[in-house]
């Protein structure tokens, strides 16, 4: 079943330690106050797909204010999509201002943070 307006399939998500460890470990790495985001480029057998992981510490908040800052935080992402080469794996780590930057700019502000983000790792 899918969501309206959807795609109809689920977007491409990491969701193994493993996956987070190794784009940690071997991916580069580009921050600022908001975000840090940790691209790595998957090996050749991996296919096209762009996936993502999200992580947000407790210091952000509880975890009601976590899951809300998460979901903007997968949004903003994906509506950058074309901007994305393929067969990479991103990690996007929410820093503890990124809520007050949703709470004062919503959507548009995370997604000029990210975009500055991706002007500078050239992706």
């Amino acid at each position: 079943m899918s969501k309206p307006g959807g795609e109809g399939r689920k977007r491409g998500r990491l969701s193994r330690s493993g996956d987070f460890d190794r784009a940690y470990r071997d991916g580069r790495s580009h921050a600022n106050r908001f975000l840090v985001l940790y691209a790595f480029p998957r090996g050749d057998d991996s296919g096209e797909e762009v996936r993502l992981g999200v992580s947000v510490g407790r210091k952000v908040g509880g975890a009601i204010e976590r899951n809300k800052v998460k979901r903007a935080m997968r949004e903003a992402f994906w509506a950058m999509s074309e901007r994305l080469p393929a067969g990479y794996d991103f990690v996007l780590v929410g820093r503890s201002d990124v809520a007050g930057l949703i709470d004062r700019e919503g959507t548009k502000g995370l997604q000029d943070s990210l975009s500055a983000l991706l002007d500078e790792a050239g992706e």
